[in-house]
């Protein structure tokens, strides 16, 4: 693939930072005289060792030497041990066709982040100029939304539904599109697709195999790339879970964004992108000039977890995780049938956090939220929060189930049923 022909002009503008660590260099310091790194001398960090206890009542270690590492500098893509523990589990997850591929033409490549938004931001940064045309479905994560609209592309509305995004209404965007100008340059066609494949925040909606597959075709055809933000892949709530766009990626078309952040804690802000070495490798220049590096101490106390842990007992941890949520959805929908059954209608999500809710009568949910539910005693989210057109009315409404007790779902709903009865009299 020709990947220049993705990049923004400012990314394509990018330099490697000459003065940042690199990987080779990490590994000689403690064997070389170090006269080249404005290094702050590690002696004179005040913090020295730490413990950690985990949930089971076991700890992990970080001592003196560990700690100095820790609370140091480190390159911009990450902790070895951290990023080599990543690539194995991306391996194991997804096994990415492109994983055998030569660098240069897209080869698998990870990059330690600071959390999934940082990564987001990045790599909109690294294939947005204004003007460009961007696939999006709708509702969509506000986050998201919020840093593509600044950058002066133009979001075209993808039809989606329970199932995530409808393939048919894809193909029928992208027929305006003739195909003898889909590889060549400045022709405007969409440069990528944006997509939260599992649990999307705030419908929960999941694409199916078959519609990942469909969709990878028409990438493929039309020659864009695909963003797949995958913040709950490990909140999906089916015994199997479904294949992602990595592991269908023969091209070499797909970054896939993943989070600790749901699953560890979204505090150590760190998150991973995997995608195609050319593309991760203008990610990681961003951030020589940015951010600088994710937190090295957030890295090493969970290099240190997942030495303890190991690859089997991260899983384990994760499946425990999921079942919690599975509980809590089912809990929620169980207070939505109770309170809101004549009220409301929704469908239950198949993974994530979110219940979306199409409040029945009432055009727009606005001030009932913002103002009349607070006054109330209780907090949803008003769908129009996760519009392009943010002002335009919206019927929908954005139920968490992550932190609420069975109890507090069952009075937040019964709380909202009193204000649409009140709505539409």
């Amino acid at each position: 693939m020709n990947y220049s022909s993705f990049l923004s002009t400012i990314s394509t503008a990018r330099k490697a930072n000459p003065l940042r660590l690199t990987r080779e260099l990490e590994k000689k310091m403690s064997s070389i005289i170090m006269l080249s790194g404005g290094l702050p001398n590690a002696d004179y960090f005040p913090m020295k060792t730490a413990s950690v206890t985990l949930f089971d009542g076991t700890t992990i270690e970080i001592g003196e030497s560990m700690m100095k590492r820790a609370l140091q500098y480190s390159k911009a893509e990450g902790v070895d041990e951290l990023l080599s523990w990543v690539e194995d589990l991306q391996l194991k997850l997804h096994n990415p066709p492109t994983a055998k591929y030569a660098p240069e033409k897209g080869q698998m490549k990870v990059v330690i982040t600071s959390g999934s938004q940082d990564a987001l931001s990045k790599v909109f940064h690294m294939l947005t100029d204004p003007g460009d045309n961007v696939l999006i479905d709708e509702p969509n994560y506000t986050g998201s939304v919020l840093a593509l609209q600044p950058m002066g592309c133009n979001l075209i509305k993808v039809p989606s539904d329970q199932h995530g995004m409808i393939p048919e209404a894809l193909n029928e965007i992208l027929s305006q599109w003739k195909m003898d100008n889909v590889h060549k340059l400045n022709t405007r066609t969409p440069k990528f697709l944006y997509t939260v494949p599992n649990g999307g925040n705030p419908s929960g909606s999941a694409l199916t195999a078959e519609r990942k597959k469909e969709i990878y075709k028409l990438a493929s055809k039309y020659n864009f790339l695909i963003i797949e933000d995958d913040p709950y892949y490990f909140l999906q709530f089916e015994k199997t879970k479904v294949p992602s766009f990595l592991s269908m990626d023969v091209d070499g078309r797909v970054i896939r964004c993943d989070t600790f952040s749901k699953t560890i804690s979204p505090g150590m802000r760190i998150g991973f992108l995997t995608g195609p070495a050319p593309l991760i490798d203008k990610v990681i220049q961003h951030t020589q000039v940015s951010t600088g590096q994710p937190s090295t101490f957030s890295q090493i106390l969970l290099v240190q977890l997942f030495n303890k842990w190991g690859q089997k007992g991260f899983l384990e941890h994760v499946a425990r995780v999921e079942a919690f949520y599975k509980k809590q959805r089912d809990t929620m929908v169980a207070a939505a049938e109770k309170r809101l059954k004549d009220l409301a209608e929704w469908y239950v999500p198949n993974a994530g956090m979110f219940l979306w809710i199409k409040i029945k009568g009432v055009s727009d949910t606005y001030q009932m939220i913002k103002e009349k539910a607070l006054e109330r005693g209780v907090s949803f989210v008003p769908g129009c929060a996760f519009m392009f057109e943010s002002t335009q009315p919206c019927p929908y409404v954005r139920a968490s189930f992550s932190y609420a007790s069975a109890d507090q779902m069952d009075q937040g709903f019964r709380l909202l049923a009193e204000l649409i009865k009140e709505e539409v009299k």
